[in-house]
């Protein structure tokens, strides 16, 4: 992970980790739980994590990614605060705002959502002029770092597989 000066901020986009697949689920969407590889990737995340100065972590109300950042937000002592724009379907421009009103606090966010809000967000910020450091994509369980400076969101990076360190 790449050095962030002293008092920079940095917001992180988790797309959730592996959840068993939607057609053979039965019942509402947001209900869908992960997978066992999932779970592992969450676990993880945990040690991805551990060395990030983190004042939150924010997560769609589905179940699945609820699950993903859960075992972050335990490991630094946070609860995981549901939001209903990160949910998929919700609206790419109410992501924004919220990235943008968090840029300037104190202290890393994390945000866990979905493969359809993600890519809108991360494209709408790549048209304001953020540059991206290295490769791109959107993986399950993969993490964009977006570095912050006051409320603009001047560069990002791509870890489609975060290694455990354990």
């Amino acid at each position: 992970m790449p050095r962030v000066p002293l008092g920079a901020v940095t917001l992180h986009l988790v797309r959730h980790a592996a959840a068993g697949h939607r057609s053979s689920f039965d019942g509402d969407d947001l209900g869908r739980r992960l997978s066992d590889t999932g779970l592992e990737q969450a676990a993880i995340l945990v040690d991805h994590f551990a060395d990030r100065p983190l004042r939150g972590v924010w997560s769609s109300l589905a179940t699945r990614c609820l699950q993903t950042v859960e075992p972050v937000a335990t490991s630094h002592g946070l609860e995981v605060t549901p939001q209903r724009f990160l949910t998929e379907g919700g609206r790419p421009i109410e992501f924004l705002e919220a990235l943008r009103a968090e840029a300037a606090a104190d202290g890393d966010l994390v945000f866990c959502s979905h493969g359809d809000l993600i890519p809108e967000v991360l494209s709408r910020l790549l048209r304001e002029g953020m540059s991206v450091i290295g490769p791109r994509g959107c993986e399950k369980g993969s993490v964009w770092s977006l570095e912050t400076r006051g409320r603009d969101i001047v560069r990002a990076s791509y870890n489609a597989r975060p290694i455990s360190t354990g």
